[in-house]
């Protein structure tokens, strides 16, 4: 059975429910592995979580890193299985792992959302930070710019809307030194536009393949485990952890607060490599 929201979008006084699920590193063909583990496998158990635990789904975003190696068949086998289970609408962004073009080409007639959703009180705004060829994140000048123009004419509306901005690399180190020098290069001009407008509530990404909560000028800032294999966190060498894989869920409140939290399958035991050194 489909599941789709039982609330209207951006409805006054109801919360708007957003899942966000990241790094699926889908291989060219189903039942390829990453450290042992099939990520297709991996990622129906968080689909069927989310089915499982969501009763009311406004918007299903993907951070990135769909693809293990940006193949055009990972993308069409991810939106019919997504699709075979959810019908709420979903807007995704490429990671490092991810071909920008081959994502584009496949949207570009199916029901895939722009990288900018709105509902009555917010602003979603989705960010390529992308770079082809690297492991790295960059914000291109022509994105920054899209951003700014975003975030200025909402600021001018007679009522400006709150602001959540996604994108796949973490902008700040999350505490692992292996990860976090692939974080985003020019993330003191990302900041500096960010501080600009007070609208803006929270940033969250993926890439990290673990969960991640702070604050920055009192801007909430988090990421969102895996849907496959989790990096243990605030180690400075590669390590995988043994928490199970996950997805992040937003409430975005009529008033700019928000609620989030994390939720991970059941334990299983997939037959990951734990002692893998890197992948």
């Amino acid at each position: 059975m489909s599941k789709t929201s039982s609330q209207q979008r951006g409805q006054e006084g109801q919360p708007y429910r957003l899942v966000q699920f990241t790094d699926c590193h889908l291989g060219a063909v189903a039942g390829e592995t990453l450290l042992n583990l099939d990520t297709d496998e991996s990622f129906v158990d968080v689909l069927q979580l989310i089915e499982v635990r969501e009763s009311a789904i406004d918007l299903l975003v993907c951070t990135g890193d769909i693809a293990s190696a940006g193949n055009p068949d990972c993308y069409d086998r991810f939106y019919n299985t997504l699709k075979a289970q959810f019908s709420s609408p979903l807007a995704w962004l490429p990671g490092n792992h991810d071909s920008a073009a081959n994502m584009d080409a496949f949207a570009a007639d199916k029901a895939i959302l722009s990288r900018l959703v709105e509902t009555k009180q917010w602003q979603i705004i989705l960010l390529d930070s992308a770079v082809p060829g690297q492991v790295y994140g960059y914000l291109a000048d022509y994105e920054l710019a899209r951003m700014q123009a975003l975030l200025e004419a909402n600021a001018q509306a007679p009522e400006p809307k709150h602001v959540l901005v996604m994108l796949h690399h973490q902008p700040q180190p999350v505490g692992s030194a292996w990860i976090d020098q692939y974080t985003l290069r020019n993330a003191d001009a990302f900041y500096a536009l960010l501080d600009l407008y007070p609208q803006v509530q929270s940033v969250a990404w993926g890439h990290v393949h673990q969960a991640y909560e702070t604050q920055r000028k009192g801007v909430q800032l988090c990421s969102a485990p895996s849907t496959c294999i989790q990096f243990k966190p605030d180690l400075d060498d590669f390590a995988v952890d043994k928490a199970m894989p996950g997805y992040r869920w937003f409430d975005l409140c009529d008033d700019g607060s928000i609620v989030t939290g994390v939720e991970r399958i059941d334990q299983k035991d997939y037959p990951i490599d734990y002692s893998s050194n890197g992948y």
